[in-house]
C-alpha cells in the first residue's frame, strides 16, 4: 500500500500523534489517489491568484507574476474566498459509542473528518467555520481561511469529548437562521434523536438557501448488530437499560434500522441535500470526494 494512501483508513490514521498530522496525512493519501480510479476527471488546485478579468481592480495585480511571465493575474484576499462553509458535529454522549475496543468512537472518527475537510477546505481558498452541539450549540468558530484558524480549528477537534443528550434542531435551528451568507453546510451526527427534530432541520436548511452535505456517521454494529451473546443495552444519554437476546431480535433491529434511514434518505433527496452514510471503518476519501462533488457542482 502507497505510504500516504494507507492513512484513509481510520484505525491507521487513528495511531498518529497530532490532528494537524492526521489532518495532512488524509488530505495527501486523497490527493495521491485523486487521479487513479475511480476518481478520473477531479482536479484540486491551489493558488493565492485568479487570472486578470476586465474591470479587475489594477492594484490588486501581482506584478512579479506579470514581470516573470507576461500574464495578468489577481492577487487573491481573504473575502473573495470561493466558499463558505460551517462544518457542524454532534458531541452528545452517543457519539462517544465504540462497538470494540480496537475501534475507533463516533466521535473520534468524525472529529478527523472534519479535520481533513477544513485542511483541505483552507488549502483550497475556502473560508471554514466550525459548531460543535448536543443540546445547545456550545462552541462555535466563524468561517476564515488563515493558517491559524485552521490551528485553532483542529485545537477545538483535538479537545473534542462526548457530552450529554442531544436536540439538533433547537442546538442549530436557530444559529441557522442567523447565517447571513449562503454556503455549504456540513453536518457530521449518528443522527440519534428524534425523526421529527430531524426531518425539520432538514427543511430548515434548505429554506434558508444553504447547500448541505449529512455525514450520517455509525458504528458498523450499529448497522449489521452481528451479536453472538446475551447482551444488555445501555442508553448513553438516558440510562435506560433492555437485556437483549441479539439472535432474536437482529431482524427486527435491522428493519428498524433501515426504515430509519430510508426516511432521512427520501427527505434529504427531496430538498435536494447530499447523504452519504458512513461507518467508522469507511475510509475517508469517501467522504473527501462528496465534498469536492458539491464543490464543483457550486462552481
Amino acid at each position: 500500500m502507497n505510504d500516504k494512501l494507507q492513512y484513509l483508513n481510520p484505525e491507521i490514521l487513528s495511531k498518529v500523534s497530532s490532528m494537524e498530522l492526521r489532518a495532512k496525512f488524509v488530505v495527501e493519501g486523497f490527493l495521491t489517489g485523486i487521479h487513479k480510479s475511480p476518481y478520473h476527471g477531479f482536479s484540486v488546485e491551489f493558488t493565492e491568484h485568479r487570472p486578470y478579468m476586465p474591470g479587475d481592480d489594477l492594484r490588486k495585480l501581482d506584478w512579479k507574476i506579470l514581470a516573470k511571465t507576461n500574464r495578468y493575474y489577481i492577487k487573491q484576499f481573504e473575502q473573495e474566498t470561493n466558499l463558505s462553509a460551517h462544518i457542524f458535529i454532534d458531541t452528545s454522549a452517543s457519539m462517544g459509542f465504540s462497538s470494540e475496543q480496537k475501534n475507533i468512537s463516533k466521535l473520534k472518527y468524525s472529529s478527523y473528518l472534519a479535520a481533513s475537510l477544513s485542511y483541505l477546505m483552507i488549502k483550497q481558498k475556502d473560508a471554514v467555520g466550525l459548531g460543535l452541539y448536543d443540546s445547545t450549540l456550545y462552541n462555535y468558530l466563524s468561517p476564515r481561511t488563515s493558517p491559524s484558524h485552521l490551528h485553532r480549528l483542529l485545537v477545538a477537534l483535538e479537545n473534542m469529548k462526548p457530552s450529554s443528550n442531544t436536540s439538533i434542531s433547537d442546538a442549530i435551528g436557530p444559529f441557522i437562521e442567523k447565517i447571513k451568507r449562503k454556503g455549504l453546510i456540513i453536518l457530521i451526527s449518528d443522527l440519534f434523536d428524534s425523526i421529527e427534530n430531524i426531518l425539520r432541520l432538514i427543511k430548515q436548511f434548505r429554506y434558508n438557501g444553504h447547500e448541505v452535505i449529512i455525514f450520517h456517521i455509525m458504528d458498523e454494529q450499529e448497522v449489521q448488530f452481528n451479536y453472538s451473546n446475551n447482551l444488555q443495552f445501555v442508553d448513553v444519554e438516558s440510562n435506560e437499560s433492555i437485556n437483549t437476546i441479539p439472535a432474536q431480535i437482529k431482524k427486527q433491529y435491522k428493519i428498524a434500522v433501515e426504515e430509519f434511514i430510508l426516511k432521512i434518505k427520501n427527505s434529504c433527496h427531496q430538498h435536494k441535500i447530499d447523504y452519504t452514510l458512513l461507518t467508522t471503518s469507511t475510509k475517508y476519501d469517501i467522504a473527501l470526494l462528496q465534498y469536492l462533488n458539491k464543490r464543483q457542482q457550486l462552481f
